[in-house]
């Protein structure tokens, strides 16, 4: 399940309409009309859909443009409030992305007044999202616990707890305990607070018994994503390790079913605001979804090159001309900007 979650690790643009629904698990928190994708879209009203995953920017005006940026490629983001001569003080929200080899910068605003809509639930979705790694992420000698007792997450519920577990990581049996959750599985150890290891089911590709060096063992097997790490686990006597894999295995397909990435946001009432969309399928109720499915994959769109935060996508410098506004040599700016343009997050207004 996690190696195929690509929502929340990715940004992706000009998607087709199956990478825009929400995946399993995957909710929409907030719907904010009237938003424009400055930087790559400049005049082009959309729509921003915020969800536990990831933040999509979709054109009300082509159904071929739209992005797709995971909560964790955001290295920085910054609000702002601006006025315009039309709506007043507006939002502004200017995010900082990255993914394995480029960084993107990313200009939403909203054309809506203040007063009616601001851009808020995008910093605190992402703030919980930040906050909540542990149900997502496989976590090795971590703070676990308080005492001896589990730090319980918001949304977590303690299933059951089984003493008399032995890890058998390095060659060597360490007795410690199972924490047996709604969103993971947890082993202390008894003698070592620090000496912990907190598996996701997320994490989890599945988990078995099998004979080892030292007798029938648990063994869980983790995405590559996570590690590719496989645990051995032994419980004796041999019923008991049974029961305690048939618990798990229950508790493992009943978590791929409705999987909880941990992402809370309480939304404030909208009413006499904005009317909303709460659907999952509301790229097809505003446009086709055979004029969507059309877009071809992994293609982008002619403003791709505008997101990126260096200016290129090749990793080459572009030639040198002399600015005058500087007196001195500096990389030509991208078709289409001046460097007045490059140097303002805010357009300055004309007298």
């Amino acid at each position: 399940m996690a190696d195929s979650l690509w929502e929340d690790k990715d940004v992706r643009f000009d998607i087709p309409s199956r990478h825009l629904t929400m995946r399993l698990g995957e909710k929409t928190l907030d719907v904010i009309n009237s938003v424009e994708d400055t930087k790559g879209n400049m005049g082009d009203n959309g729509r921003l859909v915020v969800t536990n995953l990831r933040l999509i920017w979709h054109s009300l005006t082509s159904s071929k443009i739209s992005l797709s940026i995971g909560w964790n490629c955001i290295l920085q983001m910054i609000q702002k409030s601006i006025n315009t001569r039309q709506h007043g003080e507006s939002d502004m929200i200017q995010l900082l992305a990255k993914t394995t080899d480029m960084k993107f910068e990313f200009i939403f605003t909203n054309l809506m007044p203040k007063s009616l809509k601001d851009l808020s639930s995008v910093i605190s979705v992402h703030k919980s999202y930040m906050s909540s790694k542990l149900y997502r992420e496989l976590k090795l000698r971590g703070a676990l616990l308080n005492g001896r007792q589990l730090k319980v997450l918001p949304l977590e519920k303690v299933i059951s707890y089984v003493n008399g577990v032995w890890n058998l990581s390095n060659n060597q049996g360490t007795l410690g305990a199972f924490i047996i959750t709604n969103v993971r599985l947890v082993w202390v150890s008894d003698t070592k607070d620090q000496f912990n290891i907190s598996i996701p089911y997320l994490q989890i590709i599945r988990i078995k018994a099998r004979e080892s060096k030292f007798g029938r063992a648990l063994v869980v097997e983790c995405s590559e994503c996570s590690g590719g790490y496989v645990l051995g686990f032994r419980i004796d006597p041999k019923e008991r390790l049974e029961q305690v894999l048939e618990e798990l295995s229950s508790l493992l397909v009943s978590y791929s079913r409705r999987p909880n990435y941990g992402v809370e946001f309480i939304k404030e009432s909208t009413e006499g605001k904005q009317k909303e969309l709460t659907k999952d399928d509301y790229f097809k109720s505003e446009f086709g979804s055979e004029d969507i499915d059309s877009v071809e994959e992994d293609k982008f769109s002619n403003a791709y090159s505008a997101y990126l935060a260096d200016g290129h996508a090749t990793g080459k410098s572009r030639e040198p001309i002399y600015s005058k506004e500087l007196g001195l040599a500096i990389e030509k700016p991208p078709d289409g900007f001046t460097l007045k343009s490059l140097w303002e997050v805010i357009p300055s207004k004309e007298s």
